[in-house]
């Protein structure tokens, strides 16, 4: 993942601006290591700062067209771009990185090319011809993105809110799939898929038809110049990734260069279950296999780095971040610079246990676009931010576009649980890979229940978190809560010691990010659903131990069985 910014129609274009905006800019170097590159033009500045994954020699940005009025700064990766150069024969390239052809894109289709791009990105685009510049983001919202305010009139965009909280005086999410014109001075959704208007589809589930939409989807991922390898959990997501990354990797060009046999990667607390599961499907796999072990208080002592850099104080992506942000560091340190991950599987297919009580396959169907569209604000930030905070690129298959239409448009009853058919969570993609005569995975993995990652890297992790945040946080400080966090307001121990570090990184901001009471529970009938009660207070699941049947991990959704 690289880092951008832009500082669009500022009144100052003194060396004292221009310093500062390097300066900003210099706050997402952990995004983007490599190299630091800025354009400026009158009272415009785009920032960059690099993480070379595609063309490591000659990529650097700001990027151009061929004679340098269009100018844009990217994060992101463009999968389809060689096809995409098939397009653009009239013009001429200066390098070969994948995103040189946004700048041609819009030389040649104007606004309207943005639906031609299949990867995930965030980018701003500066047209010197007439002042003009566009930014957007890809369609489920994999790379971050913020806009914000000066109180000048400038306009300004930025990879992370640590470079907009000091000097705008307002700034929100970008949200995704959406272009911004300043011909219009609006937002408009480039990316309208039938299923976004949650109208229930009809068509009929073909296990090869998402097959092959997987498969298609995990390779085009492994376009890279660099060493690349996948997380693996152990669980049902991870493991598919893993399998067909393997099963295609010797085709690839990466595999002339780094060679055919894969790399994975799993973290964990000892003995805990996702070390097991990772240990077992590697070794099916044939993996090269890295292990790596955190203690409780390794994961305490990382708190504070892990909420500056991922942004939040939401308490399940803090809990699942932490072991993500060690195990990134880890894996940088091998050498390694991008992985794929198995990410969005849950929101589309159903996944979470509390589906189980889907009164009917319209709730179901409605339930999972919801998911589907509030990804940027938890998973895709968790596994984007956790990975970056050290330069490390992660790739979510799961959320590819085409993937995500085709699963979308599947008739809900398909994702239905049935026991009395034998279709637990997400059988039609655990069905899908059920071949007999060519097994992507064992059996037992295959139809493997879920474990929330911060449950599955050791049950005794979630547990350390509360017994810290109750030694730091007393009765008293939790009974005036109101009255220190009147917005958003912590209803727990836990939740207020996240609140008080993110504040001391980021004060006065917090009215940007999302109630995560308001996204607890989307459902409306959660009433239909079974015997249940709305938990907010703790988002935590141990189906194991029989305390809690909670599911939801990037969404903080909790539904705890009553007595």
């Amino acid at each position: 993942m690289c880092g951008i910014l832009a500082v669009l129609g500022c009144s100052d274009t003194s060396q004292i601006k221009r310093s500062r905006v390097i300066e900003l800019s210099r706050r997402l170097r952990h995004r983007g290591p490599d190299w630091s590159g800025l354009h400026c033009y009158e009272n415009f500045y785009l920032a960059h700062q690099r993480l070379a994954i595609v063309d490591p020699t000659s990529g650097d940005q700001p990027l151009y067209n061929e004679d340098k009025t269009i100018a844009v700064t990217v994060n992101g990766e463009i999968y389809n771009h060689e096809a995409l150069r098939e397009k653009l024969k009239s013009h001429q390239f200066r390098t070969g990185s994948d995103c040189e052809v946004i700048a041609h894109l819009y030389e040649e289709y104007g606004e309207d090319f943005v639906d031609m791009l299949d990867g995930m990105f965030s980018f701003v685009l500066l047209d010197t011809r007439d002042k003009s510049f566009i930014a957007a983001r890809d369609a489920i919202g994999i790379t971050p993105l913020y806009m914000g305010w000066g109180r000048d009139g400038s306009t300004w965009f930025a990879s992370e809110m640590k470079a907009l909280s000091d000097d705008c005086e307002r700034f929100r999410t970008f949200p995704p799939g959406h272009i911004y014109s300043s011909k219009t001075g609006d937002l408009r959704r480039w990316f309208n898929p039938p299923w976004y208007s949650e109208r229930i589809p009809a068509t009929t589930y073909d296990p090869l038809v998402l097959r092959e939409a997987f498969e298609k989807a995990v390779v085009k991922r492994l376009m890279t110049d660099v060493p690349f390898g996948v997380l693996l959990s152990g669980g049902l997501d991870s493991s598919l990734v893993a399998s067909v990354a393997s099963r295609h990797l010797a085709e690839t060009k990466v595999a002339k260069q780094w060679g055919s046999q894969l790399h994975t990667f799993c973290i964990g607390l000892k003995g805990s279950p996702d070390l097991k599961a990772a240990r077992e499907v590697a070794n099916y796999l044939g993996t090269l296999h890295h292990e790596f072990n955190f203690t409780v208080q390794e994961g305490l002592d990382a708190l504070e780095e892990v909420i500056y850099h991922i942004e939040t104080y939401d308490v399940t992506t803090i809990r699942a971040s932490t072991p993500m942000f060690l195990m990134s560091r880890k894996i940088k340190s091998l050498g390694v610079k991008m992985v794929i991950s198995g990410e969005g599987s849950d929101e589309i297919f159903g996944g979470y246990l509390y589906f189980h009580k889907a009164p009917n396959k319209e709730e179901f169907h409605q339930e999972t676009c919801r998911k589907v569209k509030a990804l940027h604000l938890y998973d895709c930030l968790r596994a984007n931010k956790a990975t970056s905070a050290w330069g490390v690129e992660a790739r979510v298959p799961f959320l590819d576009k085409n993937l995500i239409n085709i699963a979308m448009d599947i008739d809900p009853e398909w994702k239905m649980v049935r026991p009395d058919q034998g279709r637990i969570e997400k059988w039609i993609l655990r069905n899908a890979f059920d071949d007999p005569q060519k097994p992507y995975l064992p059996k037992h993995i295959l139809y493997r229940q879920k474990e929330q990652f911060s449950d599955g890297v050791g049950y005794s992790w979630i547990d350390g978190l509360k017994d810290h945040a109750s030694r730091h946080v007393s009765d008293a400080m939790l009974a005036q809560v109101i009255n220190i966090f009147p917005e958003n307001t912590p209803t727990t121990k836990e939740a207020y010691y996240y609140r008080a570090i993110f504040e001391k990184f980021f004060p006065k901001v917090s009215q940007c990010l999302p109630s995560v009471a308001k996204r607890c529970l989307t459902i409306p009938s959660v009433c239909l659903f079974g015997e249940t009660e709305l938990c907010t207070a703790d988002c935590t699941r141990r189906t194991k131990r029989g305390m809690q049947y909670c599911q939801g991990i990037g969404m903080g959704c909790c539904m705890v069985q009553k007595p």
